[in-house]
């Protein structure tokens, strides 16, 4: 730990020290000018800020100046007016008025800079922190935290993600239970979890015997990695059907109006499917809106997307913090890279990995504030760049994760959840 300080800036250091000092001991020791901005880096925090996430993902590469940094220059904003959030003060664009409404819960995120431009890359490099290579799968976010800090439901998966499954977000070269789970449509549930039609509780049972006695031998001869994987994957989908975990996936259960509030489509009902995981205790639960790769026609796209996004995200804070869930749930909204300020000959916007936008909220999240800044044309960061690493490891600072600690590939390499990775410790105020 030692070390991770000593790579701080003196600024930076005292920041560090002084809200080390507010997380152990709930008070401020230094002066509120030194505690100002932060970068900073620990073993994680005493006690953790957050205990779940549910990370939105927008994929494709959301428009940051047509989302969250829009700009007066018309060349650059094009049709897109922006509004002011009356309690905040903070801009947005004007197709997001929900979340315009919500700012105070907000941490916004103006300052993200990206090392690749490319979808699969950036998709990679954002779930794991490391750049995309032939030789080796590394872990998602999720796995790393199941990895570390363990699931808390034994019932259910640690991690599930809903719509897809985005490069960089498996398990990687840990084991196959760190796997995520996917779920490719929120309304239909999980599949294939029940007694098939037929079949008696007693008769599937006597078949789940059979099998494992025929299992058994084969283990004893080729007791193998995967194998035993395979084996671990199957009696956890057993204990799963047994389980009355298993009404987490049934979203009829809940009122029509609360499941129109969150929009009546995947997305919206995909993050009302990640509200229900994270009340049975699934600690990590990433939902997909894919569609932002907006090449051509980007402010119709831009606009349906960002509508989708609004009313989804807004139902979705609102019900967390209605069920007192929200000061131990991070909800996170990232994409791959930003947009270009130039407007193309399609009416659309190119990748643009060099700024872009993310948002935190709840789980010690001090909303109603802007990070970062870019220039006028929303092509490069002038204040507080933050690298990927860097959004990473913030987030896993607040679930208290070892940021400090080594993990070994089976080939013997070192890897850490962040990689380098520095916390943005003015997101917790």
């Amino acid at each position: 730990m030692k070390d991770f300080i000593k790579r701080l800036p003196d600024q930076d250091r005292r920041d560090f020290l002084a809200y080390s000092a507010k997380a152990f001991l709930g008070v401020g020791l230094m002066p509120a000018a030194i505690r100002s901005s932060a970068f900073g880096e620990s073993a994680g925090v005493a006690t953790p800020t957050a205990k779940n996430v549910i990370y939105l993902y927008m994929a494709g590469g959301m428009s940051h100046l047509d989302t969250f940094d829009p700009k007066t220059d018309r060349s650059v904003r094009g049709p897109v007016n922006s509004i002011r959030a009356g309690g905040t003060g903070i801009r947005i664009s004007e197709y997001l008025p929900g979340l315009a409404g919500r700012t105070e819960k907000l941490a916004i995120i103006r300052s993200l800079s990206s090392t690749q431009g490319a979808h699969e890359e950036g998709r990679y490099f954002m779930h794991s922190s490391y750049t995309k290579r032939g030789t080796i799968k590394h872990p998602g976010m999720g796995s790393w935290l199941v990895k570390l800090d363990g699931a808390h439901n034994p019932n259910l998966p640690g991690v599930v993600h809903i719509g897809s499954a985005n490069p960089g977000g498996g398990n990687g070269f840990f084991e196959q239970k760190f796997a995520p789970l996917v779920i490719g449509n929120p309304e239909a549930g999980l599949q294939n979890s029940k007694i098939r039609k037929g079949f008696t509780k007693k008769e599937f049972e006597d078949s789940v015997m059979l099998t494992s006695a025929f299992d058994a031998e084969f283990h004893r001869k080729y007791d193998q990695k995967k194998t035993r994987a395979y084996t671990d994957m199957y009696d956890d989908a057993i204990k799963l059907m047994n389980s009355r975990d298993l009404a987490a996936f049934e979203l009829e259960k809940e009122s029509k109006g609360l499941r129109d509030a969150y929009g009546s489509n995947a997305f919206g009902q995909g993050c009302l499917l990640a509200r229900r995981l994270v009340e049975h205790d699934v600690r990590f639960v990433e939902v997909t809106l894919g569609g932002w790769d907006t090449h051509t026609n980007n402010f119709e796209r831009v606009q349906e997307n960002a509508r989708i996004l609004d009313t989804a995200m807004s139902a979705l804070l609102d019900d967390l913090k209605r069920r007192g869930m929200l000061e131990e749930t991070m909800v996170v909204l990232a994409t791959e890279f930003g947009r270009t300020p130039v407007i193309n000959d399609n009416d659309g916007r190119d990748h643009s990995p060099t700024a872009f936008s993310c948002v935190l909220a709840g789980g010690g999240v001090q909303g109603g504030q802007v990070i970062g800044e870019t220039d006028g044309q929303g092509k490069m960061v002038e204040d507080r760049k933050v690298e990927v690493p860097d959004f990473n490891a913030t987030i896993a600072y607040a679930l208290g994760m070892p940021l400090e600690k080594t993990s070994y590939s089976p080939s013997g390499r070192p890897f850490r959840v962040a990689d380098r990775g520095l916390p943005v410790l003015q997101v917790f105020g």
